[in-house]
């Protein structure tokens, strides 16, 4: 016997029972008469016993047919229920959302716009996770990702917001002293604070529109995989760095941090949202996604 109930088998003999005939019962659920018999056939045959007196003009429950319907009829009910109540749920602003997003990213801008979401939507609760390594949304049931990367290829559905500069920067005390590098070479005998959660951390790889690529090996005072810890390092003029513009936008605009050699960019990187494959999502879910859209595109830093 499988590990299975026949579910579907149940529900039929359930049909049959309450239209009075397998006639019936196959025009109420779309389906022919012969696949309502074998359905009820094949729930005789697990169950070891007849469930119908049949006669050609007449159709009888037997005894084991009573008690069997007492228990169809109780399955019947707890599913139409959990559809009920999941469906609800889905069409509702009501339930937990689980986010996963890098750290910087998340203190600055996330945490401020979920405050903001939970004011519009306060039946909804944000289970959040800051994390600068990309896991996996399937095995930790996350139903949100923020990705600021080049994504590769894969099952998993996204969004892409916008494009997220990383210029090279550093404080004017830094220039004052060390001087400008004209030439992504010449970073080799600078002070690079260096972001290590990437594939080749030592090594930054330029891009110029007319002059080709220059990767140069970088080493510095300061190593650290989290972008918010190099900030008040290049504030205090300890060194140059490659920064989001997401986390350096307002320093550049106070004069604080200065860009260098803005003609030779890194590839360029896009704010994503990220999400499990699949067609249907929770309302919740749905609702937060647009909301993240809405505001994230409208970023001073954000790029299209």
């Amino acid at each position: 016997m499988s590990s299975l109930p026949d579910f579907e088998g149940w529900a039929i003999f359930a049909k049959v029972v309450d239209d009075g005939s397998f006639a019936k019962a196959a025009d109420s659920l779309g389906m022919s008469q012969p696949t309502v018999s074998k359905a009820v056939a094949r729930l005789e045959k697990r169950l070891g016993t007849s469930l119908f007196y049949r006669t050609s003009r007449q159709l009888s429950l037997t005894p084991t047919g009573q008690t069997a319907m007492e228990h169809a009829t109780r399955i019947l009910l707890a599913g139409r229920t959990a559809e009920a109540e999941v469906a609800t749920q889905a069409a509702s602003a009501c339930g937990t959302v689980r986010i996963t997003a890098p750290m910087s990213f998340g203190l600055k801008y996330l945490a401020p716009l979920i405050s903001e979401f939970l004011d519009l939507y306060p039946g909804v609760d944000i289970d959040l996770a800051l994390n600068d390594r990309v896991v996996d949304l399937i095995a930790g049931s996350f139903d949100i990702a923020i990705r600021i990367a080049q994504l590769p290829d894969s099952s998993m559905r996204s969004r892409r917001l916008c494009a997220v500069r990383r210029p090279l920067v550093a404080a004017p005390s830094y220039f004052e002293r060390y001087g400008r590098p004209a030439h992504p070479r010449e970073l080799k005998d600078h002070a690079c604070l260096i972001y290590t959660n990437l594939a080749n951390p030592d090594q930054w790889r330029f891009l110029h529109e007319t002059d080709g690529e220059c990767t140069v090996a970088v080493t510095g005072p300061v190593k650290t995989n989290n972008a918010d810890v190099i900030l008040p390092a290049l504030l205090d003029g300890k060194g140059l760095a490659l920064q989001p513009e997401f986390i350096v936008w307002e320093q550049l605009e106070r004069g604080e941090l200065e860009e260098v050699l803005p003609d030779w960019r890194i590839a360029q990187i896009y704010l994503n949202l990220v999400t499990p494959p699949g067609r249907l999502r929770p309302a919740r879910v749905q609702l937060l996604l647009d909301f993240l859209s809405e505001r994230l595109e409208k970023a001073p830093w954000a790029r299209m």
